[in-house]
């Protein structure tokens, strides 16, 4: 079907007139090379002067042995006027944050695009050292619009709420595909399931031995994918971390490090409680996502196993996670839970700055208006505007006590908040 539409790329190509550096991130895998030929060759197209590396290269390491060499060389190729030098895999340059700034610093003219794995030299060295120097653009797995649009050979673009209202059953099939694949891109594009499996091992033993073991030293990786495997497990539920290290083998500080390497590779999301009384509600505790729904599958060794997904809530209710992250990427929302001390829970608030959206997921083919006694205690504690049970297929809307409550299937949340 050909190169897989991102839906990040318009922004990426707009940054590209800043002086900035533009920074892409993402975990091992998600297409970030791609993305960077697919930027420099529609530059090439514009016939700009471009530069690219690639650090997992030995010959273009050569370069980056300190910034007088390396501007010697784009220099060189490029000339002393306007150019844009691509830098991928920049995570392997050591101290690459002070590097990048010496080479902003003193380059002007040149525009330069730089990828790298969600490592922590990439995290903590390269966002302390390029304080308003660079901008970061998040590329993560295939989200699922961006799969229906690949799947459905892009002829909905620009009437994506007709093809919601005319093709349910087609959905239906896609949503089968992507609850048990995932978004990897090599995935997503490989017709055998067969060779699908192997490419989601071979991911997931690439981010363990090169940003698990060799760049965050992690000396025990055997607990590191035993900690990945029970998150898998409880996706969802709050994370009591005394008992999750327990279950793991290690300690408290050494599993609340695990998780934030978790989170900073681009493996899981934490989402945090929406609370405002403190004695009744919980307050600290997270609730963990995955960034990618075939990596979880591929953790709860059920990975392509359509039936067993459809068996259970929990990857559904991911999947909607994922989808408000999508929705609400280019504004200043925030994604919570909601529990109370009494087990009363909603399982997203969306909080807008200015108003709070309770969001209830049901994984089933609903016929009628109820909804949770959890969901009536929170509408009765906020009184918001507006709510939402987001389920298979059923659309209605109702009222209680003044709030307007809509049931809406999966796929109205892209039309539902623009």
């Amino acid at each position: 079907m050909g190169l897989i539409k991102r839906k990040i790329l318009p922004d990426i190509l707009i940054h590209l007139s800043a002086p900035e550096i533009t920074l892409i991130t993402g975990a091992r895998q998600v297409g970030k090379t791609t993305l960077m030929h697919e930027v420099k060759n529609i530059l090439d197209g514009q016939n700009k002067k471009t530069l690219y590396f690639n650090l997992d290269f030995e010959s273009d390491f050569y370069y980056f042995e300190s910034q007088q060499k390396l501007m010697q060389k784009i220099e060189l190729e490029l000339g002393e006027n306007r150019g844009y030098i691509f830098i991928d895999e920049i995570q392997r340059k050591e101290n690459a944050g002070l590097f990048l700034k010496g080479l902003f610093d003193q380059s002007q003219g040149y525009k330069f695009i730089v990828s790298g794995s969600g490592s922590m030299e990439l995290k903590e060295k390269i966002h302390e050292s390029l304080t308003g120097r660079k901008r970061i653009f998040e590329l993560p797995t295939i989200t699922f619009m961006e799969f229906l649009h690949h799947k459905t050979g892009y002829k909905y673009e620009g009437k994506i709420a007709s093809f919601f209202e005319l093709e349910k059953e087609r959905i239906d099939l896609i949503l089968n595909e992507y609850l048990a694949f995932g978004g990897y891109p090599r995935i997503v594009t490989e017709p055998i399931k067969q060779e699908k499996i192997s490419i989601i091992n071979e991911i997931f033993d690439s981010y363990v031995k090169k940003d698990i073991v060799y760049l965050l030293k992690v000396d025990r990786p055997d607990i590191f994918m035993k900690l990945i495997r029970l998150l898998a497990h409880s996706s969802g539920s709050i994370v009591n971390y005394s008992s999750l290290a327990t279950d793991v083998g290690i300690s408290v500080p050494t599993l609340k490090k695990y998780l934030w390497y978790a989170e900073n590779t681009f493996i899981i999301k934490t989402v945090h409680p929406f609370f405002k009384n403190k004695r009744k509600e919980i307050t600290k505790s997270p609730t963990i996502y995955f960034n990618d729904l075939g990596l979880m599958n591929f953790a709860l060794n059920q990975f392509g196993n359509e039936a067993a997904i459809r068996s259970t809530g929990y990857i559904f209710q991911n999947l909607i996670f994922l989808i408000l992250k999508e929705v609400f990427s280019r504004q200043n929302y925030t994604v919570h839970y909601w529990r109370t001390t009494d087990k009363a829970e909603v399982d997203f608030v969306i909080d807008t700055g200015e108003q709070i959206i309770p969001i209830e997921v049901k994984f089933s083919q609903l016929k009628t208006d109820r909804v949770s006694r959890s969901y009536r205690n929170f509408i009765n504690a906020y009184k918001p505007e507006k709510g939402y049970v987001v389920n298979l297929n059923y659309e209605n809307e109702i009222r209680i006590s003044g709030t307007k409550v809509k049931f809406i299937p999966f796929y109205k949340l892209y039309t539902e908040f623009f």
